[in-house]
């Protein structure tokens, strides 16, 4: 396995900031766009959505259909590539996006040298074959040194595991869900790089205990600075954030957390 310093993606003093699925409140989500929009305003890299279309590619996308998106009923997991394309997923964000396209994650890699990625599994169903897949396009855009992988879906993680057991991986969880036990036993069983939490549930004690057992802490979703240095004394490795720009500008001062560490 690599060592905990092959994975340390932060740069030197505060953080790392990741653009919540790109810079999402200026521009249309999960979209190249938005992308590299973050990158622009100085997010080290970027969080994003990946679901397996009905004809197997790995697009980035987050709901389950295109509704919200692009107003048409579309499920993705139902539609080919050539249908996902014909769509238009940045004109409800305004005419300067209009013609925005659902990406493949492989073209986000391409489009995004060097970036840190955060890709988070998603599946309504029990499409355990995204794992694989996923696995197989960042081997292919040999991305493995810059990724993180994650899902609220810890079946999603163990599948990844055994895909690609070089690439680290985090455990997401949020109010709502019963994640102390389930969280406990798959941190055990998994052998995590980080906790993924919603940022409520960072509490100084649960921070210090995350730390003590060596787990990065990459936090959502951040929007306002105060939180952000909050998070960052409580030693967050990673702030995802809809305003990756204005939460950069406030942790330039914030002294390095721990290491992230890979298994």
């Amino acid at each position: 396995m690599p060592s905990s310093s092959d994975h340390d993606m932060r740069p030197s003093g505060r953080p790392l900031v990741l653009g919540h699925r790109g810079s999402s409140a200026a521009a249309p989500e999960n979209t190249i766009a938005a992308f590299r929009l973050a990158r622009e305003e100085g997010a080290d890299g970027v969080e994003l959505d990946v679901r397996r279309c009905g004809s197997g590619e790995v697009v980035v996308f987050h709901d389950a259909d295109a509704r919200r998106i692009a107003g048409s009923p579309l499920r993705i997991a139902d539609a080919t590539l050539a249908e996902l394309r014909a769509l238009d997923v940045g004109a409800h964000r305004g005419a300067a996006f209009r013609g925005a396209r659902v990406p493949l994650l492989a073209e986000v890699f391409e489009a995004l040298p060097g970036a840190f990625v955060n890709v988070e599994l998603k599946t309504e169903g029990r499409d355990l074959r995204l794992a694989a897949a996923t696995a197989a396009v960042i081997r292919a855009a040999g991305a493995g040194r810059r990724v993180i992988v994650s899902s609220f879906d810890y079946r999603l993680v163990v599948a990844f595991r055994l895909a690609a057991p070089e690439v680290p991986v985090g455990l997401l969880f949020e109010r709502e869900q019963r994640w102390r036990v389930s969280l406990a036993l798959a941190t055990r069983l998994l052998g995590p790089a980080a906790v993924h939490p919603d940022r409520a549930l960072v509490t100084p004690e649960r921070a210090r205990r995350w730390r003590r057992r060596g787990l990065g802490m990459n936090v959502w979703t951040v929007d306002d600075p105060e939180e952000a240095r909050r998070l960052a004394a409580l030693g967050a490795t990673a702030i995802i954030s809809n305003v990756p720009g204005r939460i950069r500008a406030a942790l330039e001062a914030v002294s390095a957390p721990a290491p992230f560490r890979s298994s």
